[in-house]
């Protein structure tokens, strides 16, 4: 799989979430998805929609720091904007296989509290 292709497939979740439009990331996530943070320990597609999606709903925006990609893996650092709360930075791990997002791992960041934007 080209390069782009898998960051294209990043930056579509990540535009699903702002969005909040659960149409986008779903058929960009394999049946096989398998999902971890500190909070969750590799949990499979069904619960990462019963848990995680609705979360979609706190986020206002996502501001794409890095994005390294190589081979059918990537890494992203993003800072986060919820709608309430403070600013956060974290880091998430994606795989890929035929064509879908098969693997994320989110590495919790920190607040940015009283940091400029």
């Amino acid at each position: 799989m080209a390069n782009s292709n898998v960051a294209d497939l990043i930056l579509q979740a990540f535009r699903a979430y702002e969005t909040k439009d659960r149409s986008l990331i779903e058929p960009i996530l394999g049946a096989d998805l398998t999902f971890s943070s500190p909070r969750d320990d590799r949990i499979d597609r069904t619960v990462y929609f019963d848990r995680c999606w609705p979360n979609a709903d706190q986020f206002r925006k996502f501001h794409i720091e890095k994005l390294f990609v190589e081979g059918d893996e990537a890494f992203v650092r993003y800072l986060c904007e919820p709608f309430t709360g403070d600013r956060f930075r974290n880091t998430e791990y994606f795989r890929v296989s035929g064509g879908k997002i098969v693997e994320i791992d989110v590495y919790f960041g920190r607040s940015l509290t009283g940091e400029a934007p």
